[in-house]
């Protein structure tokens, strides 16, 4: 029996497990793939279990956070929150503040007013904002994955107004210009696709600096690095990339090597999608009109989607143990919505079988409407080297809010 049906055993389900040496495995991965020097922020929107995020912190990761949430588990983990970076298109002047005043000095900013918006907070906390003008592509090198350029969005300055714009963005009190921030696409589909989002991110800085006339002192061009979701499968490696990314750095900004600008990335689902294993038990199977329903203690209230895709559901998950047999995989909700997947290969089951869906460190608990129903959130287990690390579960309390 697996560690993970083991631990169900123990801990009931639904239960995830996250295992911390896939999670060092894949910024070792990712590192070799990136020029070195290169800066890489975990995306706390993937996974905010402090315990993985510390993995990463201790693997050199800074935090990339949109919420005072994410602040909260970044600071947990023992990052240092003059290393976040605060980005998201709708910060509050009172989130603002609560981010000032517990030590965040670098934000991305989606618009002037944003930037304002930031620059007044610094004032009121006797402080300046170092920020990073994120950019709204006008176009892009590839159309795969999940695109956020290239089309009217709530995120980034239109690259085609910068020109225009410059004088005023230099100009905002309680900021200063440190770099561009470039987020294109997210889990590019090949590493050729990977590869030009990524280097036309660094053409298109150099010329955005010279109309900025500013000096780039960081430059976050995005992420799209690539892994399996609640399928079988395997994280991308990217052999190619870093040569790739020194010949364009190269180009376009010969200074790089001596940090000028210090080249930046983001990641999330790459460095703890392949840690977690969702252990979910076999409630009922029925047959309905020559379609077999395999009903089970975890649906889209525990495993519900990716936010960014625009939709509630998953693609399909895949579970263990495939077989000639196909069946919908539904969940526990009073909701026709709740299905995980259709026509699904799975072995001979029966009720009370625990089965497991692979890839789901990414992605899960909190991107799920876990309060729908009131169902209680599934438990999650943390690993090192086949040892539990911790076990915890989210509550939620009503509180009186006179």
């Amino acid at each position: 029996m697996s560690l993970p049906k083991m631990l169900a055993q123990r801990h009931g389900s639904p239960l995830y497990v996250y295992d911390l040496d896939r999670v060092l495995a894949a910024r070792r991965d990712l590192s070799d793939a990136l020029p070195p020097g290169c800066d890489v922020y975990y995306a706390l929107k993937a996974n905010p279990h402090p315990d993985l995020a510390r993995e990463l912190r201790l693997g050199g990761c800074k935090a990339e956070i949109s919420s005072l949430g994410e602040l909260a588990s970044a600071l947990t983990a023992g990052f240092d929150a003059g290393d976040v970076l605060y980005t998201g298109p709708g910060k509050t002047p009172s989130e603002l503040d609560s981010a000032f005043a517990l030590g965040v000095r670098r934000f991305s900013a989606e618009s002037p007013t944003d930037l304002q918006h930031i620059g007044a907070a610094a004032l009121r906390c006797g402080t300046v904002a170092s920020c990073l003008l994120r950019i709204n592509s006008e176009t892009s090198a590839a159309n795969t994955g999940i695109r956020m350029t290239g089309r009217p969005s709530q995120f980034g300055i239109d690259s085609e107004t910068i020109a225009g714009l410059a004088a005023e963005l230099r100009a905002v009190p309680g900021t200063t210009i440190e770099g561009l921030h470039l987020f294109s696409q997210s889990n590019a589909e090949s590493e050729d696709a990977l590869i030009g989002e990524l280097s036309h991110a660094v053409e298109l800085a150099a010329h955005l600096e010279k109309e900025l006339d500013v000096t780039l002192g960081l430059l976050d061009i995005g992420g799209g690095f690539a892994a399996p979701y609640g399928r079988h499968g395997s994280r991308c490696l990217y052999p190619r990339l870093r040569p790739a990314l020194e010949s364009v750095l190269d180009e376009w900004f010969p200074r790089w090597c001596e940090g000028t600008p210090r080249l930046a990335v983001e990641a999330g689902r790459y460095l703890v999608g392949d840690s977690g294993t969702l252990v979910t038990t076999v409630s009922n199977m029925k047959t309905s009109r020559g379609k077999t329903f395999v009903v089970l203690d975890a649906g889209i209230n525990t495993f519900g989607g990716m936010s960014g895709l625009g939709r509630t559901l998953p693609v399909s998950v895949e579970i263990d143990g495939d077989g000639p047999r196909k069946a919908f995989l539904a969940g526990p909700l009073c909701t026709p919505g709740d299905i995980l997947g259709r026509e699904v290969p799975i072995p001979d089951l029966r009720p009370g079988d625990l089965v497991e869906i692979p890839n789901a460190g990414a992605y899960g608990v909190t991107a799920s409407p876990l309060m729908f129903l009131g169902r209680p959130a599934p438990t999650e287990v943390v690993v090192r080297g086949g040892e539990v690390v911790s076990v915890s579960r989210i509550e939620h309390v009503r509180r009186c809010a006179g």
